[in-house]
């Protein structure tokens, strides 16, 4: 028998196709597309009361930055293993250094470390979602500079980078101001994806989604039902200026949104999130919605902030929790090891399982090939 079992193996392994990794398509499964922006990785079970609902729901997403002077490997990962009992998806937004008025620059060796340092930590979901850098059409935002143009050669560099390392990174640029409307500290949304274009032609048919920040300008503070390039819709008006630059069908991830409550009500700003939710954010293409903040503390977003300074969620947050439902997304492909019986000395055999959908396409070879396999073992039975 163990004559058998060593055939089995080596004819298995000959035919096994090498891991076939891809991003999948967020909104091909179940998807809960509630989320929350949060500071810090200690604030993820907070997080996950609200995004699901306590239990309603689960797998919706927190959106972190990770600063260029904090990749430290075990908070990280720790963070990762929370959210993974926690059913939380993780987007992570790649960022530099504060310096002064401004935010650094960010450099190749910057991208290398991120994509090496990402690439190394176990995800709780295949996807792994990554933003590079924040509102980049404002110069304090990137290195006191107003450059579409190296934001393009940047962002081209770093997809290039990260898909070496991995293609299950869920790549997108950053989101952008789209009130900005000062010429000499911003460009203007439009024109500054009009010259992201002009520089890097492809680049935005290299990105996997697109990253909005949906606020209701101006003063954060208008009515859901109001439309336009600076309000809770804004979105829209991206997706019909991508329309001339790539047929993709872009997932839309709104990252930062919310109403400020120094001139309206709780209660008000609760009626604000179903109506969005109901009638705005219920676009097809949209996978998340992550209104920031949860929590801002003492600082200058307390007026953004879910929690009070009581850390108890604000009146409105029933609202918001209403709309959480149960995701299932695709999880990580995962290396099985069967031990052949313990009576014979074969090599162990590996058997590498593959996601069924991805992104712009779909793929049965793990099924097929587990099949292959469960029926040698039901034949011959050698594997305990």
């Amino acid at each position: 028998m163990p004559f058998f079992a060593l055939i089995i193996q080596i004819f298995i392994l000959l035919c096994l196709p090498g891991r076939v990794l891809a991003i999948t398509d967020p909104l091909s499964v179940p998807n809960n597309k509630l989320g929350i922006h949060i500071l810090f990785p200690d604030e993820i079970g907070k997080a996950a009361d609200l995004v699901n609902s306590e239990g309603m729901g689960e797998w919706g997403y927190v959106v972190i930055p990770i600063q260029n002077t904090d990749r430290n490997r075990e908070k990280w990962q720790h963070f990762f293993d929370k959210c993974k009992e926690q059913k939380i998806i993780p987007i992570i937004r790649v960022a530099t250094s504060a310096n002064g008025p401004h935010w650094d620059l960010p450099s190749s060796f910057d991208l290398v470390d991120f994509a090496n340092f990402l690439g190394d930590l176990k995800w709780p979901v295949q996807n792994r979602y990554v933003i590079f850098l924040n509102e980049v059409n404002r110069s304090d935002e990137f290195g006191g500079s107003l450059d579409p143009e190296k934001y393009a050669d940047f962002l081209d560099e770093a997809i290039n980078i990260f898909k070496a390392k991995s293609p299950d990174f869920f790549l997108m640029p950053a989101g952008l101001d789209n009130a900005a409307n000062d010429k000499k500290t911003s460009v203007k949304w439009s024109t500054f994806l009009t010259r992201m274009h002009t520089k890097q032609p492809d680049i935005f048919k290299k990105i996997d989604g697109w990253v909005s920040h949906a606020y209701p300008n101006p003063d954060f503070s208008v009515r859901p039902d109001q439309k336009g390039e600076n309000k809770i819709n804004s979105f829209e008006s991206d997706l019909e200026l991508l329309k001339k630059y790539t047929d993709k069908t872009l997932p839309v991830f709104i990252t930062e949104t919310g109403w400020s409550d120094k001139n309206l009500s709780e209660k008000q700003i609760g009626l604000y999130y179903r109506y969005a939710f109901e009638k705005v954010w219920n676009h097809p293409q949209i996978v998340a919605v992550a209104p920031f903040l949860l929590s801002a503390q003492d600082g200058p977003f307390v007026q953004f902030s879910f929690l009070n300074k009581e850390n108890k969620f604000k009146e409105y947050v029933e609202n918001y929790k209403f709309y959480s439902t149960k995701g299932t997304p695709i999880f990580p492909i995962e290396v099985i090891e069967k031990k052949v019986s313990e009576a014979t000395s074969s090599p162990t055999l590996l058997i590498y399982e593959e996601p069924v959908k991805v992104l712009g396409s779909e793929t049965t070879k793990g099924n097929v090939f587990k099949k292959l396999y469960n029926s040698f073992i039901n034949l011959f039975s050698v594997f305990k």
